[in-house]
Order: C-alpha cells, then sequence, then structure tokens
C-alpha cells in the first residue's frame, strides 16, 4: 500500500522532499500547504497534488498518512506535534528542532500517539558514509584518536536577505553550524559515537543584519577518549565540498561529499583497491557548497524509503528522534561554550 505525504511548507527544501517523494518506492505526494495561498497554489500546480489552505485541512485528509516538515528551522515543533496527534507519521527536515527541549516535545508526542518520526539527515544513505561507517564497526581504524568535520560554504548577503527567518535565533536556530554543518555534525557524531566534552568560538565576520555566526570552530572530546574539531562557515569564498576526517592507530579514511579522498589502513583488504577507484568522482552536485540548491534528491528518496519500511514493518526509523536530537544536543553546547568561554560537559 503506498503512504500518502504531505508537506507542510513549501519553501526551496520542499521541493527536494517532493521529487524524492515521486521517486520513493511504495509513497506518494497528496499535497502541500504554508501560510502563503499563492506559493502553495503554485507549488501544487508544478508537482501535481493538492493545495491546503491550512494545516488543520491536510490533517483532516484521510489519505494523508504522514507529513514531511519543511518549514524553518524554528517552526518544527507545532506542526510535527500537529500531526502526531492526528495520527500521522512525521518526517522532519533537519533540524529536529532549534533546541533540545522542543527535540523532546516533538519525540514524546510522537511517542504518545504511536507514530513514527524521521529527521533527514540523507547523508547517511550514500554508499562512502556507509563504508566508513562498516569500517568503523569492524574496527579497522584500531584506536581511533580523531574524528573531525569541515564545512566551509559560502553564501552571499542576499541568501541571508532573501528571507525574514534567515539568520535568526528565533527560526534558525543558529548560522553555519545549525543550519548548514548540521549534516556534517550527524555524520560525525555517527561514525565517533557521543561527545562528551565541546570548547569553542564562534563569530559573525562578513554578513549583515544576521544575529547568529558565520564562522565557528570547537573542539570536541569524544566518549571513547578520540579527540575532533568541527569547522563551520558560510564566508569561504567560493565553497569546498563538506569533509569528515577518521583517523586511528590502524587507518584513515577522509570523505568529501560522496567522494572517498583517502581510504588506507594497516591491514589491507581485497575490496580496498575497489573502495578506492570505485567511490573517487561519486560528487555529481556542488553539494550545497555554495548554492543551497545544488544538491540531488537521491539521498531524500532513501529516506522516505526508510521511513516507509519503518511504517509497513511497525519499527522506529534509524534515523528517529533521537538520532535527530544529538547534532542538535552538540550544536548547542558549542553555542553555549562559544557564549560562556566555558567547557561544557554533556552527559
Amino acid at each position: 500500500m503506498s503512504i500518502g505525504i504531505g508537506i507542510v511548507g513549501v519553501g526551496m527544501i520542499a521541493n527536494f522532499h517532493a521529487r524524492a517523494i515521486a521517486d520513493a518506492t511504495g509513497a506518494h505526494l497528496v499535497g502541500a500547504t504554508s501560510r502563503r495561498p499563492e506559493p502553495t497554489a503554485e507549488f501544487a500546480k508544478q508537482h501535481q497534488c493538492k493545495a491546503f489552505d491550512s494545516l488543520e485541512a491536510m490533517l483532516a485528509d484521510p489519505e494523508v498518512q504522514a507529513v514531511a516538515i519543511c518549514s524553518p528551522s524554528g517552526a518544527h515543533l507545532d506542526p510535527a506535534v500537529a500531526a502526531a496527534k492526528a495520527g500521522k507519521h512525521v518526517i522532519v527536515e533537519k533540524p529536529l528542532e532549534i533546541t533540545t527541549e522542543r527535540c523532546d516535545q516533538i519525540i514524546q508526542a510522537c511517542d504518545d500517539a504511536g507514530v513514527r518520526l524521521a529527521v533527514t539527515f540523507q547523508s547517511r544513505f550514500h554508499e562512502s558514509s556507509r563504508l566508513m561507517k562498516e569500517a568503523v564497526e569492524a574496527g579497522r581504524f584500531g584506536k581511533i584518536t580523531m574524528g573531525d568535520a569541515y564545512v566551509k560554504w559560502f553564501r552571499s548577503q542576499e541568501y541571508y536577505d532573501s528571507g525574514a527567518w534567515r539568520g535568526t535565533w528565533n527560526l534558525d536556530g543558529g548560522g553555519a553550524l545549525m543550519n548548514q554543518a548540521i549534516h556534517s555534525v550527524d555524520l560525525l557524531l555517527w561514525l565517533m559515537g557521543p561527545v562528551v566534552e565541546i570548547s569553542a568560538m564562534t563569530a559573525t565576520l562578513t554578513h549583515e543584519r544576521i544575529e547568529v555566526e558565520d564562522v565557528a570552530v570547537a573542539t570536541l572530546k569524544f566518549a571513547n577518549g578520540a579527540l575532533g574539531v568541527i569547522e563551520a562557515t558560510t564566508t569561504a569564498y567560493p565553497g569546498s565540498l563538506k569533509r569528515i576526517e577518521i583517523s586511528g592507530s590502524h587507518g584513515t579514511a577522509i570523505l568529501e561529499e560522496e567522494d572517498i579522498k583517502q581510504w588506507q589502513f594497516a591491514e589491507e583488504t581485497d575490496e580496498d583497491d575497489s573502495v578506492r577507484q570505485r567511490m573517487a568522482g561519486k560528487t555529481e552536485t556542488g553539494g550545497g557548497a555554495a548554492d543551497p540548491s545544488a544538491i540531488g534528491h537521491h539521498g531524500h528518496t532513501m529516506l522516505f524509503e526508510e521511513v516507509i519500511a519503518s511504517i509497513n514493518e511497525n519499527r522506529p526509523s534509524i534515523l528517529d528522534g533521537h538520532e535527530g536530537r544529538r547534532s542538535v544536543e552538540v550544536i548547542c553546547g558549542i553555542y553555549e561554550s562559544a557564549k560562556t568561554g566555558q567547557i561544557v560537559r554533556l552527559s
């Protein structure tokens, strides 16, 4: 049975959700809603779906079994909770919300309603990311000593000026970290495990009329004893592909967007040469480094298919609310450390 999905919010990212739903096996787009009738109507015409005049109308439609939340980051809570209370499964564009307290409210609402919750960290589905994860779990790095994430992107002043919510604490929840680098933070935590200590600095160096950071640097201590760095910026012209580096006593691997740039282990396997050749040149887009629309939707498609499977199999999604919360907790910890000048310790 195909799962009917409604979309809340019709900004840029909603188009990627619509295309992904169209390509996903077992799903179909029912309709969309937003606070702006004209863009909603245009979106519905483009994607050949219904234009609902309110969230309440969408949630009342029995064909809508799941809701994808594509509103600004700090406006995820209310529609997610409303959807859960209406018995609809919930898919939330990253971040889950902009504070851990708001994340917890969404998680609790979905648990109380017995509906599935998933967060769109689609980079986890890329083959290169899965290969990195498998190498970690197989112990191929030996004692892991460092885990680093670098997101040196570029966003113009016009980008921030294009929406009143952009660059605000209330609706963006943060800057280069919460909006742009959060995919890499999620991947780093997925590969390295929990963070226990954070020391950080942030700054706003080149953009005007924004409240949030356009540069951030954090040092991390992971629960496994390894150390790491997160660097994030939206003022590194012309923008570079995001990068994850994992190093240990027996190996190093470097992931650049969907490419594996280095794959070296003390104990080589028959597959390693194939990985190095196959995973070079995999990235087909700019990865959002300079243009937020320059991404593919194939990762979103895989995510929707995972959510559909979790619904049909009556199990939590592998990207459930607890997974979505982790990156928000670390980023909020970075902001706290930068604000106070103190080391922040996470439980």
